[in-house]
C-alpha cells in the first residue's frame, strides 16, 4: 500500500509539473483538437451533405451511400448532391459540411490548376484542382496514424530487446550490443527507399519497414535503465519473495524504467511525421491520390513560381505540428526530470 501511495504521489507531482508548463499544455490541447477535426473530417470537409431532407424523407449521405435512383437520377452511378434540385417550399432541406470538398474531388469551375485561394477554396487548389485545406485535414490523419504506429512498434521492440540485455547482462548483453551496433551502422533511410521502390507502398508496409531499425535508439536507454535498476532493493525483495524473472521483468523493472520511453515519445512521433513527409515528397510514400503533406510540397517545387500557396500552407501545417509536439516533449521531459522539485 505504501509503495502504491508513493507511486501515485510521484505521478501526481509529475502531472503537476507538466501542467505548470502552460505552453506545453496549450500545445497538447491544440494537437488534440486538430486530431479530433482530422479523424472526424467527413463532417467538416466532404462533397456529401451531412443531412438531407428530400420529398419528406430523411437521408444521411455522409454515413450511407445512396443510389442516385433514390433522388430520381438514372443517368449516373454516383450521386452529385450539388446538382440536386430542392423544393424548399415543400420542406426540402440540405445541411452541408463547412467545406464542400472531399480530398479527391477537383474543382471544375476554375480554369487553371493550381488555382489561388478563393471563397470556394480557402487555401487554393493543387495541380489537379483538389482543395488544399481538405487534403491537409485528411493528410494529418495519415501522418499521425503512421507516426503513432511506428512509435508503438519500435518502442515495444526496443523495450523488450533493451530490457532483456540489461536484465540478463553477461554474454547476452555483450553479444546483443554487438548485434545492435552492427544494425545501427546501416543507412536506414536509403535502405528504406530501396525496399519501398521494389514494392507497392501502402500505409501498413511503410509502418513495417520504418519499424525495422527504429527500435535501436530506444533499446540503448531501456538497457541502461534495466542495468541500473536490476540490483536495487525492490528487485532483491521481489526475488526473495519468490517472484520469477518474468514477473520481475514486467511488474517491477518495467514500470520503473519508463522514463526514457515517456520522455522521448513526442520527439519520436514528430520525427516519424517528418519521415513520412520526406518519403511522400520524394515519391516513395503513400500511393496517390492519398492525401499527403509531402506530396503537396512536391507539387510546390514543380509550381513554385505560380503557386505560392502550395508551399506556404503545407509547410506551415508541418511546422506548427512539429513545433507543438516538440513543446509537449519539452514539457514531458521537465515533468519526468527527478531534479525538478
Amino acid at each position: 500500500m505504501i509503495e502504491k501511495f508513493i507511486k501515485n504521489e510521484e505521478s501526481l507531482k509529475k502531472w503537476s509539473r507538466f501542467k505548470s508548463n502552460k505552453l506545453a499544455v496549450l500545445s497538447l490541447l491544440i494537437i488534440l483538437v486538430s486530431l479530433f477535426f482530422s479523424f472526424t473530417a467527413e463532417f467538416w470537409a466532404n462533397s456529401k451533405p451531412i443531412y438531407l431532407k428530400f420529398r419528406s424523407k430523411n437521408y444521411f449521405p455522409v454515413f450511407v451511400n445512396y443510389h442516385p435512383s433514390e433522388f430520381g437520377e438514372n443517368r449516373t452511378l454516383v450521386m452529385n448532391y450539388r446538382t440536386l434540385k430542392l423544393d424548399k417550399e415543400g420542406g426540402d432541406y440540405i445541411l452541408w459540411p463547412l467545406i464542400k470538398w472531399d480530398p479527391f474531388e477537383s474543382n471544375k469551375e476554375v480554369e487553371v490548376y493550381p488555382s489561388e485561394p478563393s471563397s470556394d477554396n480557402w487555401m487554393g487548389t493543387d495541380d489537379r484542382g483538389r482543395d488544399i485545406l481538405t487534403r491537409l485535414l485528411y493528410g494529418l490523419r495519415y501522418s499521425i496514424t503512421f507516426a503513432v504506429l511506428v512509435w508503438l512498434i519500435t518502442f515495444i521492440v526496443g523495450t523488450l530487446v533493451g530490457g532483456i540485455m540489461g536484465y540478463l547482462g553477461g554474454r547476452t548483453d555483450f553479444w546483443g550490443q554487438r548485434i545492435v551496433e552492427v544494425l545501427s551502422t546501416v543507412p536506414q533511410f536509403f535502405l528504406l527507399i530501396i525496399i519501398i521502390s521494389i514494392f507497392q507502398p501502402t500505409l501498413l508496409l511503410l509502418v513495417i519497414l520504418s519499424s525495422l531499425f527504429g527500435w535501436i535508439s530506444i533499446s540503448y536507454y531501456v538497457r541502461g535503465e534495466y542495468l541500473k535498476n536490476r540490483k536495487k532493493e525492490f528487485v532483491e525483495a521481489a526475488r526473495a519473495l519468490g517472484a520469477g524473472n518474468t514477473r520481475i521483468f514486467f511488474k517491477h523493472l518495467l514500470p520503473n524504467s519508463l522514463s526514457p520511453i515517456i520522455t522521448f515519445s513526442p520527439f519520436v512521433i514528430a520525427g516519424n511525421i517528418t519521415a513520412l513527409a520526406s518519403l511522400d515528397y520524394l515519391g516513395f510514400g503513400l500511393t496517390p491520390p492519398t492525401p499527403s503533406w509531402g506530396e503537396l510540397l512536391n507539387q510546390a517545387q514543380k509550381h513554385f513560381t505560380e503557386g505560392w500557396w502550395l508551399a506556404a500552407y503545407p509547410s506551415l501545417a508541418l511546422f506548427l505540428t512539429l513545433t507543438m509536439l516538440s513543446l509537449v516533449g519539452e514539457g514531458v521531459r521537465d515533468a519526468m526530470d527527478p531534479k525538478e522539485s
